[in-house]
């Protein structure tokens, strides 16, 4: 499984900006989807999930009301879309995926969203 993150970019505080991320090889092993975030000198963080069919969602405290994640089939693109953003937003922001198939989990190249005060 491969993905692409895309969607990042540079928005002021309270601005609206939507990630994508697009699958692609085995993509029918995938059984949960997610996003995560790294802000400089900061782990990695968990900002939402949704498994295989969007039946069920999970989000991060910080992000509850504001973002939402969604994906309608396996064969479309995951997305996270990210209203009322602040500046502790700002961060490099992975899609993630876990399959049935070694390595059984997979990650983008990371796309960097910028908040301006």
């Amino acid at each position: 499984v491969q993905l692409v993150e895309s969607g990042g970019g540079l928005v002021q505080a309270g601005g609206s900006l939507r990630l994508s991320c697009a699958a692609s090889g085995s993509t029918f092993s995938i059984v949960v989807m997610g996003w995560y975030r790294q802000a400089p000198g900061k782990q990695r963080e968990l900002v939402a999930t949704i498994t295989s069919g969007g039946g069920s969602t999970n989000y991060a405290d910080s992000v509850k009301g504001r973002f939402t994640i969604s994906r309608d089939s396996a064969n479309e693109p995951m997305y996270l879309q990210m209203n009322s953003l602040k500046p502790e937003d700002t961060a490099v922001y992975y899609c993630h995926a876990v399959g049935t198939y070694y390595p059984y989990e997979y990650w983008g190249q990371g796309t960097q969203v910028t908040v301006s005060s």
